[in-house]
């Protein structure tokens, strides 16, 4: 590898840290105003956008439950590299996706703790996340053509593996909170999210 080339990735990997650090200083700040709850959502997402569906119906629920939101974005990490390496591209895509969901449960007055969990699939990262997790109810969005989330067999999987109350948000047609699209970032928040029909509902307690 050149001079140049290692000069860029440690570049990358100041800038990932910086805008880390300063995501957490924000986040403690934000989350000191507002009381944390015993009872928790579970909202796991992958990918470069989140189904904007889902979460309102993450929110819709940590506000009729009183409840904290516990946003997690699943980091895939390849097989020839350690669990535990830095991920420069990854994080720039899933911080500013964490930053949109804090920014939208802030304004409705829903306390956040979001997480990163890694595996080396999105299954394996969702078995850490939820053996790592306590949570009452979890939302996830079924995969569509034109947004990311979770095939049907990680889903089934989840029905089968997953302990408390499972709710699946169907994307409709282009649902997505991503980070290309600056006016959904912006967007003054709701009063309250709109009401939603999950595709699937399943009790595991």
């Amino acid at each position: 590898m050149s001079p140049i080339e290692l000069t860029i990735i440690a570049g990358l990997a100041a800038g990932v840290l910086l805008f880390g650090a300063l995501y957490l200083r924000d986040h403690h700040r934000r989350a000191r105003t507002l009381r944390t709850s015993p009872k928790r959502v579970l909202l796991p997402f992958v990918g470069r956008a989140l189904s904007r569906r889902a979460l309102d119906a993450a929110l819709r629920l940590a506000l009729s439950d009183g409840a904290t939101l516990v946003p997690v974005f699943l980091a895939r990490v390849p097989m020839h590299m350690p669990l535990d390496s830095p991920l420069p591209r990854q994080c720039t895509e899933g911080m500013p996706l964490l930053e949109t969901i804090e920014q939208r449960a802030f304004g409705l007055g829903v306390p956040v703790d979001a997480r990163i969990e890694r595996g080396r699939t999105v299954r394996h990262a969702m078995r850490e996340a939820i053996a790592h997790e306590r949570y009452d109810r979890l939302v996830v969005a079924a995969t569509s053509g034109r947004a990311e989330g979770f095939h049907s067999e990680d889903i089934a999987w989840l029905l089968d593996h997953a302990p408390g109350e499972v709710v699946v948000i169907r994307p409709d047609g282009d649902d997505r909170l991503s980070q290309r699209r600056r006016s959904v970032v912006h967007r003054r928040p709701r009063p309250q999210p709109p009401p939603l029909t999950p595709v699937g509902l399943a009790n595991h307690g």
